[in-house]
């Protein structure tokens, strides 16, 4: 038997994920990121999460070649920043104001949550590679996340007695 990519990706689509912005730094200093939703907790001692990025992504030079990365987890109203991280090329950071953290990876102002990490391990996937992390430093405000199911950006609904 045998699975075919379109199918997959249809099927996986229908699982909801929360939308990250992964940043990175090239071996010259040069800002590199991108849009996640594959993105996850692995490890609770140490304090470890994985990443994954497709091998075609310009983003891979910069987890080779600094050894660090920065997760911005997007609020609801941060679809426009998730956009413009899921292009291509070094235009994405044009007129963006990002902030640089604690390690100097590159975060989201008004995110839910920032983790700087360093490259730990990183595993071939297929036509991605699993970068693991170990976070170095983090914070977290509360809010509403963004969420991407079925190939649109979606929101949570009203929580238990109606509250947002």
């Amino acid at each position: 038997m045998s699975v075919g990519a379109r199918e997959f990706r249809e099927a996986l689509g229908q699982y909801a994920a929360g939308v990250t912005v992964v940043t990175t730094r090239d071996g010259a200093g040069r800002p590199l990121g991108l849009t996640v939703t594959a993105f996850a907790s692995v490890s609770l001692e140490p304090p470890l999460v994985l990443v994954c990025v497709d091998n075609r992504s310009e983003a891979n030079a910069g987890f080779r070649e600094s050894g660090m990365f920065g997760v911005s987890v997007l609020a609801e109203d941060q679809e426009t920043v998730s956009q413009r991280f899921a292009a291509g090329g070094p235009a994405k950071f044009s007129g963006v104001d990002l902030r640089p953290g604690q390690t100097g990876v590159l975060l989201v102002p008004g995110a839910l949550a920032h983790l700087e990490c360093r490259v730990v391990a990183s595993h071939p996937g297929g036509d991605h590679t699993i970068y693991l992390g170990q976070v170095l430093t983090l914070a977290a405000w509360p809010g509403r996340p963004l969420l991407h199911q079925g190939s649109i950006y979606c929101r949570l609904g009203p929580g238990p007695g109606g509250s947002t």
